[in-house]
Parts: C-alpha cells; sequence; structure tokens
C-alpha cells in the first residue's frame, strides 16, 4: 500500500467531484459544496488527495483562518474510505498538509475532534504533537451523522505549531510520557461489565497540588458504549466536559493519549502550558 499510495494537490472541480464522493461514503450526509472547495483552495486552502491505483481513498481538506493578528490554516476535514482506515493514510496525509502549508507559510494548523474519540486522539497528539487547550461545547450543534448522532457535539481543538521543538523534536513529548501521572478521577465498571466514571468534584479541587502529569480517563471505545447504554456514554460526555473546561481555563493542555493495556479505559495526560516547547 504505501508504495502504491501517492499523495498531492488537488484543485479541479473534478477532484472535488471525488472528495464529495468520498466524503459522503465516510460520514453518509451532504458533502461540502464545490465552489466553495475550489474557491478555498484558490486562496490560501489546501485540498489533498491520497490515491491508491488512481482511487481516491483519503482527502484533507483546509482553508485559511485569521484571528486578530495570528493567520493559521483550519483544517476542515479528513476522510479515509471504510475500506482503507487503519493504514496510516491520516498520519501521512496531515504530514504532507504540515510541509504544504510551511511552504506557504504558516506556523500553525487548527483542527477540532471529538475528544472521546480515542483513536483519532492518539493521531493528532501522540503521533503529530498537537495539544489542546480550547474545548468547545457543542461545537456544531445537533449532529444526525452515525458517527455523531446521540450526543452533543463537544470538540477539542487541536494547535499543530508546525514549526516548534515541540512539533519537530519528540524529546519533550518523550520527557512528559516518562513522568509518573496523577490520576484524579476515579471509574469503575457497571453490573454490565462498562465503565462509569466517578464523582469528579474531588479530583477538581486537588488538582493544584500536584506538579506532576494529571491523567484524565475516557472510553476506549465510545461508539460502543453509546450503542451499549446511551445515558452511560452521556455521563462521560458531561463529565470529562467539566473536567476539560476546568484544567484547561487553569492553564493546563491536553498532549497526548495514555494507552492501556486490556482496560475500558484510556488516559489524556494533561500539563502546564508553559512547559512545552512552542513558539505562539
Amino acid at each position: 500500500m504505501n508504495e502504491s499510495l501517492e499523495i498531492r494537490t488537488l484543485h479541479s472541480s473534478n477532484e472535488m467531484k471525488l472528495v464529495q464522493q468520498l466524503e459522503e461514503e465516510v460520514w453518509k450526509m451532504s458533502a461540502i459544496p464545490i465552489h466553495q472547495t475550489v474557491t478555498a483552495a484558490k486562496n490560501g486552502g489546501i485540498m489533498l488527495g491520497a490515491f491508491h491505483q488512481e482511487k481516491l481513498v483519503g482527502f484533507s481538506y483546509g482553508f485559511a483562518g485569521f484571528d486578530k493578528k495570528q493567520t493559521y490554516l483550519c483544517s476542515h476535514m479528513l476522510g479515509i474510505h471504510p475500506e482503507y482506515q487503519d493504514q496510516g493514510i491520516g498520519a501521512k496525509l496531515k504530514e504532507e498538509q504540515k510541509r504544504v502549508a510551511a511552504e506557504l507559510g504558516y506556523d500553525q494548523i487548527i483542527w477540532t475532534f471529538d475528544p472521546l474519540e480515542t483513536r483519532n486522539a492518539y493521531l493528532n497528539m501522540n503521533k503529530l504533537r498537537g495539544i489542546c487547550s480550547t474545548y468547545f461545547e457543542n461545537c456544531y450543534g445537533e449532529m444526525d451523522d452515525g458517527l455523531n448522532k446521540g450526543l452533543p457535539s463537544d470538540r477539542f481543538k487541536i494547535d499543530w505549531w508546525i514549526n516548534s521543538e515541540h512539533v519537530e523534536n519528540s524529546k519533550g513529548l518523550d520527557e512528559i510520557q516518562s513522568k509518573e501521572g496523577i490520576e484524579l478521577f476515579s471509574w469503575a465498571l457497571t453490573s454490565s461489565g462498562m465503565p462509569k466514571l466517578g464523582d469528579i468534584e474531588h479530583g477538581l479541587q486537588q488538582y493544584s497540588q500536584y506538579n506532576q502529569p494529571l491523567l484524565v480517563p475516557v472510553p476506549v471505545n465510545i461508539q460502543e458504549l453509546k450503542k451499549a447504554d446511551s445515558e452511560l456514554a452521556l455521563d462521560w460526555r458531561m463529565k470529562t466536559r467539566r473536567i476539560f473546561q476546568e484544567l484547561f481555563k487553569a492553564g493546563y493542555a491536553a498532549v497526548s493519549l495514555q494507552k492501556t493495556d486490556g482496560e475500558p479505559v484510556h488516559f489524556y495526560v494533561l500539563v502546564k502550558v508553559q512547559q512545552l516547547r512552542i513558539n505562539k
């Protein structure tokens, strides 16, 4: 696959039609209009396509963003054909996006993802070394597609400082991950064997006493949990929302996902933003 995979920048309306078809295949929802994606690609945006034997199997779409004096690339969508997922294509698209964005003069790329989707978290933080210190509550309102239906569309905003030492040199993240983290938020299994987050108030009162990284549990597979027990999934959403909002407000950032062996939860690792080697 790796040898036959080609990633290239897309510009034409015919190429954008291929992207639309893939969007609908991945998310089962209406695609972005072609006139919008073509215009964005001509004005600081980047549309990348991953092709296997001339078949579009993945894409990454970003447009130019601006906040006060800071310009950045807003990486809006990344989709992989269901038959080609878990083969590293998403990471390759992001690395190419980073390269092209740097050529265009960007220092920062941002995007959002559901913090309860641990597979996305591992890619965004552990592999790409993006960080998050911003939490959007119900970012897109109620969504009816298969992945998002049934829960408020809360999102992490990833900041990918593509020219920073944190991104270019893995040593900083390795040092953080080598330190023992503090588990302040307990969880247990329900009678049906599903993970449930306990009372969070004690942890929210205690975190300021520690200098070590903080560990926040999240379900390994929120989609399976949501199908089995929608109320329990909502409980995870609301409690982790409160935790992340509180910790981000106190100056913490989520920097990686710590996987566990055989447990139904993984852990986000959070540290103070000033400890990170980033150049805002």
